[in-house]
């Protein structure tokens, strides 16, 4: 063979065999695709989109406490309650916004002369304004069943931000400070409501 055609040949099947490791593998089937941990994988593709939970961006300067256990319990009744009441993430970023203002996601009894009337409970609801009993008020799932009730009520809750779907419910004489809290209760929501 020609030297010259032998060179040409050669050149071109170098092309042909560096474009194809280029281009990647050239039996795709074998490559695994696998993650290394599915586990970890499955979590983070399962955790809500910040969209979904924070949909109008926080409003105001945001405050963050730390939580003990039992402030982490009732953030996660407050998740489950609202998957019993068949609503959405975004409705759990609301429940917990409004529970961080009124009690900092602690199950208050009464607090005598501190006590705002006869409001208790991790949503300070108040049983002479009908939102149950004592009893009812103080048990984490009835009161964030309560709240929600009251919530899907509200015409456009979905669309609203959290101060004021929150305040529409409780009707406070601080209607603006629930917004502070929307960042910390998305993020239990996002840590907590696959688990």
């Amino acid at each position: 063979m020609n030297t010259m055609l032998r060179n040409s040949v050669l050149a071109i099947a170098g092309l042909t065999v560096a474009g194809g490791l280029a281009a990647g593998p050239l039996n795709h089937s074998t490559t695994d695709t696998t993650p290394t941990n599915p586990i970890t994988a499955a979590i983070q593709t399962d955790k809500p989109d910040t969209t979904t939970l924070i949909p109008h961006g926080v409003q105001g300067t945001q405050s963050h406490i730390d939580l003990d256990n039992e402030q982490i319990a009732n953030a996660k009744a407050i998740i489950a309650a609202t998957k019993k009441a068949d609503m959405n993430e975004r409705a759990a970023v609301i429940a917990i916004g409004t529970a961080f203002q009124e009690s900092k996601l602690q199950n208050l009894g009464h607090l005598g002369a501190r006590n705002d009337h006869d409001s208790q409970g991790l949503f300070q609801q108040r049983p002479s304004s009908g939102w149950g009993t004592v009893e009812q008020i103080t048990d984490p799932e009835y009161s964030t069943l309560a709240f929600l009730k009251s919530l899907k009520q509200v015409d456009g809750w979905q669309d609203m931000p959290l101060t004021v779907a929150a305040q529409t419910v409780q009707v406070s004489a601080f209607p603006n400070h629930y917004a502070q809290w929307e960042q910390q209760a998305a993020d239990l929501v996002a840590a907590h409501w696959n688990s």
